[in-house]
């Protein structure tokens, strides 16, 4: 277990717990977010309790990066919200962190909410993931991130 500085695009900071754990991703079930337009979550059901550790009390008017790995790059977030901000659809493969430190892969459908022809938030969709996909991806965030802290 380690304690590092986790820092977001916004320039906030926090103190977290990294735990060297996967949490394996339940058998039929789909964790669902909304948001507002800035990431802040609106909605979250029970899997998205359950999986991320935190009460849904402790979920609602958060930033979504709450569950930010550090093991993700930022550049896989920069896609998400490029594409969302299009009026697109993104898809990809996500390692969150729960709040005991823990983590779990998920594959991640988002879209945006369209109320009257404007962007209203974004909804998440988020499924058990390939394990195979995962292996795949873990290498390749590695090198992702590598290339972003050379970059700094």
């Amino acid at each position: 277990m380690k304690e590092i500085t986790l820092t977001y695009y916004d320039g906030s900071h926090r103190q977290v717990v990294i735990e060297d754990i996967e949490v394996p991703y339940p058998e039929g079930r789909l964790i669902v977010s909304r948001t507002d337009r800035k990431g802040i979550i609106t909605h979250c059901n029970q899997s998205f309790v359950d999986m991320s550790g935190y009460s849904e009390q402790e979920l609602i008017g958060q930033p979504h990066s709450i569950l930010r790995h550090p093991d993700m790059p930022r550049a896989a977030f920069k896609d998400l919200w490029d594409t969302l901000e299009q009026g697109k659809r993104w898809q990809g493969y996500v390692k969150n962190l729960r709040k005991d430190g823990k983590y779990y892969w998920v594959y991640a459908t988002a879209i945006p909410n369209i109320r009257n022809g404007k962007t209203v938030g974004y909804t998440s969709v988020r499924r058990k993931p390939s394990r195979k996909n995962v292996e795949a991806c873990i290498p390749l965030y590695a090198e992702m991130l590598q290339k972003e802290r050379v970059a700094v």
